[in-house]
């Protein structure tokens, strides 16, 4: 028996095999499309936490994004009950300053701000967003937020850097997938959102593309 003629005589099997097959065949496929959107849906959450992981490391050696944190002083500011002098730790300070792809400014929040809002620097924002971009080039400069807080680290009127270390945190929100199975609807997936923290370093980088030496 020829190939063909079996599967001419497939198809004309009056046993109702072939229509049987024609019904099975729509959820054999949706599973195996399924299994590989399972897949690929787990390697974009590995790969937008690496990406998040990179940009905190990135940022803590850099120029900060809210850019008065590379030169503000704590010499004779009061942070809590503590009034700090030249050569003061700085104590735990209750202040989150927020950095998103928009503005101008990165506003400030709690009772320990030096400031209410910090000047966004655009380039250091730039910069950030390329790093995470070549480990997931998915992200979007609207999904990448920058928080800067206290961490207790530092020096009032450190004279060799900042006076503060912050923590920094990098957040990725507002990501999706387009799974496979779904392609013919235009369907998508929401990944869930990213964070990692880490204390900042000597937020200073004169070669800011070979900085990230960790």
């Amino acid at each position: 028996m020829t190939r063909c003629n079996f599967f001419d005589r497939f198809w004309r099997d009056e046993s109702g095999l072939a229509a049987e097959f024609a019904l099975v065949l729509p959820l054999l496929l949706l599973l195996l499309l399924g299994t590989i959107d399972v897949g690929f849906y787990a390697y974009r959450i590995n790969t937008a936490e690496k990406a998040t992981q990179v940009g905190a490391r990135w940022a803590a050696v850099t120029d900060p994004v809210a850019a008065e944190l590379k030169t503000e002083s704590y010499v004779n500011e009061t942070i809590g009950t503590t009034d700090l002098g030249q050569g003061d730790r700085i104590p735990l300070a209750d202040f989150s300053i927020i950095c998103t792809s928009t503005g101008a400014t990165c506003a400030c929040t709690g009772n320990d701000c030096l400031q209410n809002s910090y000047t966004r620097d655009s380039a250091a924002f730039d910069r950030l967003a390329g790093r995470m971009q070549q480990i997931f080039p998915a992200i979007q400069d609207s999904n990448i937020q920058i928080e800067y807080s206290g961490s207790g680290l530092g020096f009032a009127g450190n004279p060799t850097g900042p006076d503060s270390s912050p923590l920094i945190t990098i957040r990725l929100t507002g990501m999706s997938y387009s799974p496979i199975a779904f392609s013919p609807l235009g369907g998508t997936v929401g990944l869930p959102d990213f964070a990692y923290s880490i204390t900042s370093e000597d937020l200073d980088c004169a070669d800011p593309n070979v900085c990230d030496s960790n």
